[in-house]
Formats: C-alpha cells, structure tokens, sequence
C-alpha cells in the first residue's frame, strides 16, 4: 500500500475522487484495475512533481496512455488542489503540503 497524506490527514484512496481535504492514495481491499489507476495517478503526480512543468502529450508520451486516460487522471489531481493548469495544456503541481509513502 501506498499512501499521500495531505494537512497531516489520512484517508482512505476514494476520498481522493470526492474530498479534496483528506487525500490517501492506496490500494487496501480494490480491484485491479483500481489499483493500477491508483498507482497511475501516483505516478503522474510524482512526474509533474519532478518536472516541475509539463505538458498533457509528455505524460501521455512518457507513460504510454491514451491522453483521455491522462485528463482523467489529471483531473483527479486537480479536483484535489494537487496540480494546476498554468496554461492551456501544461499542469504544475501547487503548493499543498503532500507526503507520500510506498
């Protein structure tokens, strides 16, 4: 299981897609599929992380997805305050206090 705890607040990973406050990425009791897009979605915001900037083709390019599969992931992010659209099709990641363990 991984987790990212946001404010010093863990929750379970499916508050992610409805609660921006309280922001867990984990994989306990989920099916495979959700546990690939969970990891996904990790891997994508560590990417911009890193990267500071990037473009929706970049991660599209560098992790071999369809870029409707990417904007579904990235609006997780976002709807989480996790990341932000400077300009039309690059994403940053804010300034929320994120820890992630693996």
């Amino acid at each position: 299981m991984f987790s990212c705890k946001i404010n010093n607040e863990t929750s379970s990973f499916s508050s992610l897609l409805y609660h921006a406050n309280d922001v867990t990425i984990g994989s306990d009791h989920l099916k495979p599929s959700t546990d690939r897009m969970l990891t996904r979605i990790k891997s994508v915001y560590m990417f911009i992380s890193e990267r500071g900037t990037v473009t929706t083709q970049e991660l599209v390019d560098e992790f071999g997805i369809t870029p409707r599969t990417i904007q579904r992931d990235l609006n997780v992010l976002a709807y989480n305050d996790l990341i932000h659209s400077p300009s039309k099709g690059k994403w940053t990641t804010t300034k929320k206090r994120v820890k992630m363990s693996s």
